[in-house]
């Protein structure tokens, strides 16, 4: 894909994890580094890095054509039954987030120890990138998405599914405008019929509730992370990567 590289804030400790944070439409890897520095902050996360990628710039057709950051064309607004998707794109994101996970396998770090996960559309290439790896992977996760390409996921899905328990967690605000809750709600409910385990949490909008990074990073307040939806991530997170602590030997990866 012809974008800029992921931009990457590296583990302070031993590199024992990693997580991959994809941007919604529009935004940048940059814009979502806040993640990261909330968690340094309180000293969280230290064996972990972080790779927040940027995608390329291509014409979106909802926004008149003009070039934007996406991971692929949004074509319409309209119900997930009868939307006209951007196969093409979506699967040639699919192989770039695959790549990445790739990449750092061939690091040292177990894909078990890896998670995926983004914001809107970003979160939407996670559920897909993250059920149809070709390992099991430590964690994913979307906000305020749905699952893409529903009617031709389970042909994409590995044969031994090995994600299959792999715990999910999608949060999604209840008044969002842009990405209907209904959708998120509905898009957990196909995943779980695939037998996947899906935490899906609702959120209702309080603008006055709002973090200020989050208020800076994402000016669009109703279609946005709610602070006690990055909290109830943060747990997520602590949960499937745990802290291995100081060891003598890569082997105990």
């Amino acid at each position: 894909m012809a974008a800029k590289a992921p931009l990457v804030v590296p583990a302070l400790r031993r590199h024992t994890a990693t997580i991959i944070m994809a941007h919604g439409l529009g935004d940048n890897g940059a814009g979502w580094i806040f993640l990261a520095e909330n968690l340094r902050r309180r000293s969280m996360f230290e064996e972990v890095a972080f790779i927040f990628p940027n995608a390329p710039s291509i014409p979106i057709t909802l926004n008149m054509g003009i070039r934007m950051p996406g991971w692929y064309d949004i074509k319409s607004l309209s119900t997930l039954d009868d939307r006209e998707e951007d196969e093409k794109g979506i699967v040639e994101s699919q192989k770039y987030f695959h790549s990445l996970i790739d990449q750092e396998v061939a690091k040292g770090i177990p894909a078990s120890r890896i998670v995926i996960g983004g914001f809107s559309q970003g979160g939407a290439m996670s559920l897909l990138s993250g059920v149809t790896y070709k390992s099991q992977l430590g964690g994913i996760f979307g906000m305020s998405c749905y699952l893409l390409l529903q009617k031709k996921i389970k042909e994409m899905i590995p044969t031994d599914n090995p994600n299959q328990n792999t715990p999910i967690f999608m949060g999604h605000g209840d008044a969002d405008q842009v990405v209907a809750h209904k959708w998120g709600k509905k898009s957990a409910d196909v995943l779980e019929e695939h037998g996947y385990k899906v935490d899906f949490r609702t959120y209702k909008y309080a603008s006055d509730q709002l973090h200020e990074e989050l208020l800076t990073a994402h000016r669009d307040l109703v279609h946005s992370a709610d602070p006690e939806e990055i909290d109830h991530l943060e747990s997520y997170l602590n949960q499937q990567i745990p802290p291995l602590g100081d060891v003598k030997s890569d082997t105990s990866l």
